[in-house]
């Protein structure tokens, strides 16, 4: 039994009287935080423990308020924003407001009048500590009811054998266990303060409720991988050494890549996609092997040139194997995978200033193209309704982000075109994929059409009538919206329908901010722009951060939103408030690399004004990226 004179670090933070009791005292107990008698990593950090006592004064709040309540619908008045929010961000919304500097001051006013959907304080950092350790690790108490989310256990069967002048001796096999079960909050992370004492019918209820909500479809990718089927056990042959970038792979790679598609079909990406590709496709196995030395670098701060010759080796292999592979010109399907991989896999791993020798992601791109046009997949998703081709669903995503980067239009742009014209149902899967509305992304797509036709010389009066055109296509999104909520219930259970309409609003309104940086004459400085940025401020302030957030599947948001924050916005100091909660995570992929790029966007911005108050001509992000030499896909 553990003894301490002075009570536990919890009591102690609060300055309260410990009662001392094991395994929890009677304040800790009564207010669901986690009592500490060993001393706690946070206590030794000024910042951290700051941050640890506003945390545990907003649980004690929240407490207090779930006490005067007397219904759980009461409960959930307290925990989201109202209904009856007032409707905003009519149809046309600030497209031709910045046509010039006379048109922004007549109708700045109005348009910011019309910004009223996002009116109200959105959430501190805070309210998501409670609930961010809490989102996959609820799936286990529900295991009986819901066998499909239960938590699962994949077992690796790696085999090796010993050649002696070509002649074959020993062969061992090993077996690794990788679970699908999340482990409990960190000390860091608080639980959230409903009572301890968990009613089972109000949990349970919680549950089917969403569920029912949700009315999840299951089989709505095809992985090309046959019928979906539950994986228990992959046996693949490996070298010496290789095996450890394996496991590593599944278990701290692998859970990071498709955080939102997990949401919805848990396990899905890892059982009917990513391990049968795994056994099946050689050239696959390689890229994430080299995808996983790569973050293992990363994470684990490692030099030398044994890391980096592992990276090279594997990288070499893929490359090799997919040459050879469309040399033979079969297998089409096969290499597809592969070649995605190498460019959606790299969002998630390495630094910005990773110097090893690779390909550009848009020259594998090129190739994944040329793989959906042999496969017909673009005539597929035209036709069919009901199963979406996971390969063609993941390359509009690249296509129509990566065209945003490149300031060129998607290559299958005519396809997203079609679909969102279509009558029918006219979803790619994107919403399920990646967390973004299909008809918000096919409207990103047209802006990036219009950037290109902008850059061929469209004059600028067309130009303004098509962004003020596309501004009231964005506005249709709208209808019937109610505004960015809690994507929790009373319980702390997660709507993945909710976080996706949280998702949504935020992509939607980086749209804007995009449509209206084509206008002419525009500058992030124009009341317009500035109440944009503040709205997605308050909008991602409604979807949860840290390590088990999904701020890394917001690289682009962020990138197009801060690019254009001025200095002393209140983005850039909650950005850095979120950048604090994914802690070493934020350095690594994609939004390691935004990170730096923003960092550089506001340094050239901020030493544009000069001291007579002039401001000089607005640079963008994309012109930073080519002065600095960067050719990052930022999604």
């Amino acid at each position: 039994m553990l003894t301490c004179t002075s009570g536990c670090y919890t009591c102690r933070l609060r300055r309260k009287k410990c009662d001392e009791g094991s395994p929890s005292c009677s304040a800790c107990k009564h207010l669901g935080l986690r009592c500490e008698y060993k001393r706690p990593v946070w206590w030794s950090n000024n910042d951290q423990r700051r941050h640890q006592k506003d945390t545990i004064k907003l649980i004690i709040k929240r407490k207090k308020l779930n006490e005067k309540t007397t219904t759980s619908s009461s409960s959930a008045q307290v925990m989201t924003p109202s209904s009856e929010t007032p409707p905003g961000l009519s149809h046309s919304l600030p497209t031709s407001a910045t046509f010039s500097d006379g048109l922004d001051r007549t109708r700045s006013a109005s348009i910011d009048s019309q910004l009223s959907l996002y009116d109200y304080p959105g959430p501190s950092i805070a309210d998501y500590t409670a609930y961010n350790a809490q989102m996959h690790s609820q799936h286990s108490q529900y295991a009986s009811m819901y066998p499909e989310f239960s938590p699962y256990e994949i077992d690796v069967k790696t085999e090796r054998q010993m050649f002696v002048n070509d002649i074959p001796t020993r062969r061992e096999s090993t077996i690794s266990t990788f679970s699908t079960f999340h482990p409990p909050p960190p000390p860091d992370a608080m639980l959230p303060s409903y009572p301890v004492t968990d009613d089972w019918d109000e949990q349970y209820d919680g549950r089917r409720q969403s569920m029912a909500e949700e009315t999840l479809n299951m089989n709505l990718f095809d992985f090309s991988h046959g019928p979906p089927e539950t994986i228990r056990q992959v046996a693949i042959e490996l070298d010496e050494g290789d095996q450890r970038f394996l496991d590593y792979f599944i278990s701290d790679v692998l859970p990071s890549i498709f955080p939102i598609l997990e949401t919805n079909q848990h396990g899905s990406a890892r059982t009917d996609y990513v391990l049968p590709a795994l056994q099946s496709n050689k050239c696959y196995l390689y890229c994430c092997l080299s995808i996983s030395a790569q973050h293992f670098k990363a994470a684990m701060n490692i030099q030398g040139d044994q890391i980096d010759n592992d990276i090279m080796r594997h990288r070499y292999s893929t490359i090799s194997e997919l040459c050879e592979a469309l040399n033979r010109d079969t297998d089409h399907a096969a290499i597809l995978e592969a070649t995605l991989g190498m460019i959606f896999f790299q969002c998630s791993v390495g630094r910005f200033d990773d110097s090893l020798p690779d390909i550009s992601w848009h020259q594998h791109f090129q190739a994944a193209i040329s793989l959906v046009q042999k496969l017909e997949l673009s005539r597929q998703v035209t036709e069919s309704h009901e199963i979406k081709p996971f390969n063609m669903t993941l390359t509009s995503w690249i296509d129509i982000l990566g065209s945003t980067i490149q300031g060129r239009a998607p290559t299958f742009a005519h396809t997203y075109r079609d679909k969102h014209l279509s009558s029918t149902n006219s979803s790619l899967g994107l919403r399920e994929l990646m967390g973004c509305e299909d008809r918000v992304m096919y409207l990103i797509s047209e802006i990036a059409c219009l950037e290109a036709l902008k850059k061929e010389g469209m004059d600028d009066i067309q130009l303004c009538q098509h962004v003020q055109a596309l501004g009231d296509q964005i506005g249709l999104t709208e209808i019937g919206e109610s505004g960015p909520k809690i994507p929790f219930n009373v319980n702390g259970v997660l709507s993945p329908k909710q976080l996706s309409k949280n998702m949504t609003a935020a992509f939607r309104l980086a749209a804007r901010i995009y449509l209206c940086s084509l206008v002419p004459g525009f500058t992030p400085s124009q009341a317009s722009c500035v109440g944009l940025v503040e709205k997605l401020t308050e909008v991602l302030g409604f979807i949860p951060s840290g390590h088990m957030g999904y701020d890394r599947s917001l690289v682009w948001v962020y990138l197009v939103g801060g690019s254009v924050s001025t200095a002393g916005s209140t983005f850039r100091h909650y950005f850095d408030e979120r950048l604090m909660q994914l802690g070493d995570a934020a350095d690594i992929g994609s939004f390691g690399r935004m990170t730096c790029l923003l960092r550089e966007v506001w340094s050239h911005a901020d030493g544009q004004y000069s001291p007579g108050g002039g401001e000089a001509h607005y640079i963008s992000w994309r012109d930073v990226m080519l002065m600095k030499g960067w050719d990052f896909l930022l999604i």
